[in-house]
């Protein structure tokens, strides 16, 4: 079955007891709670960590406007952007920049930006439905169910999918190596 916003939150309302919905939009208490509480929880645990499914990279459209003070330019920020992880020019990172307005400031005339997005939810992987599912149950078994007890065990087992779902995206690509460290030069 593909992943989709209904089928996600379907299994997290069936994690707590709940019966699961036909439709966002059916009336019933599930369904309410799970329109509300779905996407800002999706979009917090997209931009908690820098998953390989979600990053992307791109050159910045410069604005015409440029910023009042501190930098030069001022570039327009990709629509889908859920965090900005580095900025650069010509390479992903090692640029400085600010964001302020909704627009990226920086001294560069050029910006390659990598950032977090928000991929449709066909694209989640294996190991992050896992962990949105749970991190959907324990966010709706308070409204839903008023046991904070049992609540709070649910975001303790979100927690520990969330640390398991991390560790398997970071392992899958090679770690970056130690490029500069001035302790390192210093010593010769």
């Amino acid at each position: 079955m593909a992943l989709s916003a209904l089928v996600l939150c379907s299994r997290a309302l069936l994690k707590i007891g709940a019966q699961p919905i036909a439709s966002l939009e059916e009336g019933t208490a599930e369904a309410e709670v799970a329109a509300n509480l779905y996407p800002g929880t999706r979009d917090m645990l997209l931009s908690c960590h820098p998953w390989s499914f979600a990053t992307g990279q791109m050159s910045l459209n410069r604005l015409e406007a440029v910023p009042v003070a501190d930098m030069a330019h001022a570039f327009q920020l990709p629509g889908e952007l859920l965090r900005v992880l580095s900025a650069g020019s010509g390479r992903g990172r090692g640029l400085p920049f600010r964001i302020q307005e909704g627009r990226l400031h920086a001294d560069a005339t050029s910006v390659t930006l990598t950032y977090v997005f928000r991929p449709a939810e066909g694209e989640f992987p294996p190991f992050f439905a896992a962990a949105l599912v749970a991190r959907l149950a324990a966010e709706f078994c308070l409204p839903l169910t008023e046991n904070s007890s049992r609540a709070e065990m649910l975001h303790r087992i979100a927690e520990s999918e969330l640390r398991q779902a991390r560790l398997v995206d970071s392992q899958q690509a090679t770690p970056r190596g130690i490029e500069s460290f001035p302790l390192l030069s210093v010593r010769g």
